[in-house]
């Protein structure tokens, strides 16, 4: 392999929720040691709980072996000092929620202890690369790593590739995507990349449906996948990105590409505002408190 395309050896993942813990299993699962950090001890212990969690169940359906169970976990710490977290590692790839604000502040905290050849990843749905490096040292070493929920099951990668990225850490994302068994795509830094564009205007036009009353949640989902082979409905797949999380997208893409194209739906908004986000919470589009949705 060359010097450009070099695998990582350490690894800072920031967020341990519902991305990040999936995210800091698969790059301990290519031999990595991986720091998962979060703002409380208690959050970031949480996300290598979930790990194990994940780890066990694929052992039960003869996906992982007790041996690869106990290498990925002697891989893993959990830490909610970044400081810490981002000491001497090759990579960091941030996992936090979907807000400007957030991940810059990051980002800025991160840069001044991090290596000038670090790379830093973000793993934001929406949120070009060039808004999160804007003004911070080193620009050519941010890029996106944009992973798919559960990340240890779903096979692609987005890596973002922003103006000022250089061609070496594009090589090492997509060498790194395919060491942890993922199919990278590389795309230009563009509101909502690839893969959100297309998903968000399919769901939000799933969830008009169901605010006219065209047809049932299950319905709409079920000719989505009879129809066109789809493998899980819009408003399913929804549930399972978080409503909030697709609000959040919608109103970055509405705001950088078309207001009209990319409008939330009252009714998204309004079950958010109840807290329905998803399968996270019990409640979407469908009710996950009842163990027959």
């Amino acid at each position: 392999m060359s010097e450009s395309a070099r695998l990582v050896s350490t690894v800072a993942v920031l967020g341990a929720g519902t991305m990040g813990h999936g995210i800091a299993q698969v790059c301990a699962g290519t031999g990595a040691i991986v720091r998962l950090y979060d703002v409380t001890q208690t959050a970031a212990d949480a996300g290598i709980a979930r790990i194990d969690s994940n780890l066990t169940k694929g052992i039960k359906r003869g996906k992982v072996t007790s041996a690869q169970r106990s290498a990925i976990l002697d891989r893993l710490s959990a830490t909610d000092s970044l400081e810490k977290a981002v000491d001497t590692v090759d990579l960091v790839i941030e996992a936090v929620p979907e807000r400007l604000d957030l991940k810059r502040s990051l980002f800025e905290r991160i840069c001044p202890i991090v290596a000038t050849d670090t790379l830093l990843a973000s793993n934001t749905s929406s949120i070009p690369i060039g808004k999160l490096s804007e003004g911070m040292a080193h620009p050519e070493r941010f890029l996106g790593m944009h992973f798919f929920n559960p990340v240890f099951i779903q096979p692609l990668v987005e890596v973002v590739r922003a103006d000022a990225s250089a061609d070496h850490v594009i090589d090492r994302a997509v060498a790194l995507s395919r060491a942890m068994g993922k199919e990278p795509i590389v795309v230009r830094d563009s509101p909502g990349f690839a893969s959100s564009r297309l998903g968000l205007v399919l769901g939000l036009e799933a969830i008009r449906m169901l605010e006219e009353g065209v047809a049932s949640a299950e319905d709409i989902d079920k000719a989505m996948q009879l129809g066109y082979r789809h493998p899980m409905g819009p408003l399913k797949l929804t549930d399972l990105v978080g409503l909030d999380v697709r609000l959040a997208i919608a109103e970055t893409l509405a705001a950088e590409v078309d207001p009209v194209r990319f409008n939330p739906p009252q009714l998204l908004r309004d079950l958010v505002a109840q807290g329905a986000h998803g399968k996270k919470s019990g409640r979407g589009f469908y009710n996950y408190e009842d163990s027959s949705s």
